[in-house]
């Protein structure tokens, strides 16, 4: 794929700790099912996010959790340290990104133009029945700007990966959406 050994982009943000009655629970878990972070399936991509539970069609993987702030696209770029967040940044919603360079597990759900999961703002649902060992993938088209082209191509296809438009994002995740819930 052209690209280093890094976590793949992030999916969304954060972990979140509640108090209740003075006692602490764990942290909310933002990736839903049991899991493994390893060496990932796809050809350049590093490690991956696995399943350790069979996980059936339309369920919900992953969910954003404790989201401190979004950026615009033009905010996001007067940082001056934005060249390295860029990696780090998913778009949101509309022209809003998050930005988490803590690198949390679920920023181990690597690309693929045939993907395990649907990515629709923020929250990774399970587009088949996956099978424990199945490794979780969304299209990244959905999480980059406007006609961004990701630093890699597709290590399947060789194509390159290049964002959807805010429109075509939300319509396309959403229709997959319907069909998923129907």
């Amino acid at each position: 794929m052209g690209r280093p050994e890094r976590p793949a982009r992030r999916a969304a943000a954060g972990r979140r700790c509640a108090t209740l009655r003075g006692v602490s629970p764990p942290p909310i878990r933002m990736i839903l099912p049991t899991y493994r972070v390893a060496p990932s399936l796809i050809p350049g991509a590093g490690k991956g996010l696995f399943v350790a539970e069979a996980v059936p069609r339309g369920r919900l993987i992953t969910a954003p959790d404790d989201i401190p702030r979004v950026y615009r696209w033009d905010e996001l770029h007067a940082l001056p340290d934005a060249a390295s967040l860029l990696p780090a940044t998913v778009r949101w919603f509309e022209d809003r990104y998050t930005v988490t360079p803590d690198w949390p597990d679920e920023c181990y759900i690597n690309h693929a133009f045939d993907p395990t999961g649907l990515w629709h703002l923020g929250f990774v649902f399970a587009l088949r029945d996956l099978a424990p060992g199945d490794e979780v993938t969304v299209d990244y088209r959905h999480l980059l700007a406007p006609g961004q082209r990701e630093d890699f191509d597709d290590a399947l296809t060789g194509e390159p990966i290049i964002g959807w438009n805010w429109e075509e994002s939300l319509r396309r995740s959403a229709a997959d959406l319907a069909t998923l819930t129907a």
